[in-house]
């Protein structure tokens, strides 16, 4: 049978998550498009040649499987809808439900591909209480690039240093100036190589000024490809931003800057004037952060293999033609109905409640 899917995504930093998906269905001779329900990601999918433009093209289409990369999917669509994610559990807000919006039930999809053990076992819990979905751990596809772990060559004898960071204001680096002159005076020292790479949301002003840092020592990167990155840097400083949890699964540290909270595998600062002290306790690889590190991993990522795009696409299709009459009807979510159809400019009383199954 020649399947049909369809990678659903809202920006561009979803694309990485895609990619590996998309190779995985092209490898088994199966259809494959990709949609944006947002500007921003249709824009980036400009240099794919299988995006399509309208949702009236995603019905038209009639995806078999539909890979949402995102929050919510169009109900009005008849596909099985298969939840991807757009990142790991971050831990980045300070309140006390920071992992609430995580763990949120929208009422859109009908399988959830879990990362690890941190994520499969709230959501198990989940599934059994709500009685609509079901829950299969594979592993994330962004993280397929990285595996198997290998050295690479370095463009420099120096400790190179990745610097990443989140866009929410409040809890970004990229926005203080006590640490953006910091780093200034380290990327001029002679002792370091830095390579800085913004969130996609971050406004122009603030990356214009980073870029001003551009120098032998100092190289700004644009786009959403941090894999290349992550393989040549020695170590990461950063913020909250989820691509520390990415970062750490090569068993590399991260130094971070005002972190919401005190994680013991990570070596976390307060002070600008910390920050060097900090990088270069880094740097040694200390056993100890290390071996938690590895403890961390294992709850957030086992996979290393590279193949979790594999077991994402098997179990889609095994699931795709069990029988679902088991699970309930998913909740009617009248006012996210209303505001999918609104973004997708697509009104409609056609809503598909019930999990999408094909038989052989």
């Amino acid at each position: 049978m020649k399947y049909k899917f369809l990678i659903y995504i809202s920006h561009s930093y979803a694309i990485p998550i895609g990619n590996p998906l998309e190779k995985e269905i092209i490898k088994r001779g199966f259809d494959v498009f990709w949609f944006s329900e947002e500007d921003e990601g249709k824009k980036a999918l400009n240099s794919k040649n299988n995006s399509l433009e309208t949702i009236q093209d995603v019905i038209k289409y009639s995806p078999h499987i539909l890979l949402a990369a995102t929050d919510n999917a169009p109900d009005f669509v008849k596909a099985l809808k298969i939840q991807i994610f757009h990142g790991f559990l971050s831990h980045k807000r300070p309140e006390n439900n920071f992992s609430e919006a995580h763990f949120r039930i929208r009422g859109f999809f009908d399988l959830y591909c879990t990362q690890g053990p941190s994520t499969t076992a709230e959501f198990t819990k989940l599934s059994k209480k709500l009685k609509h979905f079901e829950v299969v751990e594979t592993g994330w596809s962004k993280m397929d690039p990285l595996f198997p772990l290998k050295k690479v060559k370095k463009k420099s004898g120096k400790p190179t240093v990745m610097i990443a960071s989140t866009f929410t204001k409040r809890l970004s680096l990229a926005y203080n100036d006590g640490v953006f002159n910091k780093i200034k005076t380290m990327s001029k020292s002679g002792k370091f190589r830095f390579i800085a790479v913004l969130h996609p949301k971050i406004p122009k002003t603030v990356v214009d000024k980073w870029k001003q840092l551009e120098s032998e020592d100092f190289n700004y990167v644009s786009g959403t490809n941090l894999i290349p990155l992550f393989k040549e840097s020695d170590i990461m400083f950063s913020d909250t931003t989820s691509a520390i949890q990415e970062f750490l699964l090569q068993k590399k540290p991260v130094v971070t800057f005002k972190h919401t909270k005190n994680h013991p595998y990570l070596i976390n600062v307060n002070k600008v004037e910390e920050i060097e002290k900090a990088i270069e306790n880094a740097l040694i690889n200390p056993e100890d952060l290390i071996q938690k590190i590895v403890l961390f991993n294992k709850d957030l990522h086992p996979y290393c293999d590279g193949k979790s795009s594999v077991r994402v696409i098997d179990e889609s299709i095994n699931f795709l033609h069990k029988d679902k009459t088991y699970l309930k009807i998913k909740p009617l979510n009248l006012i996210r109905k209303f505001k999918i159809r609104k973004k997708l400019k697509k009104f409609t009383f056609k809503s598909y409640g019930k999990a999408f199954t094909l038989k052989r």
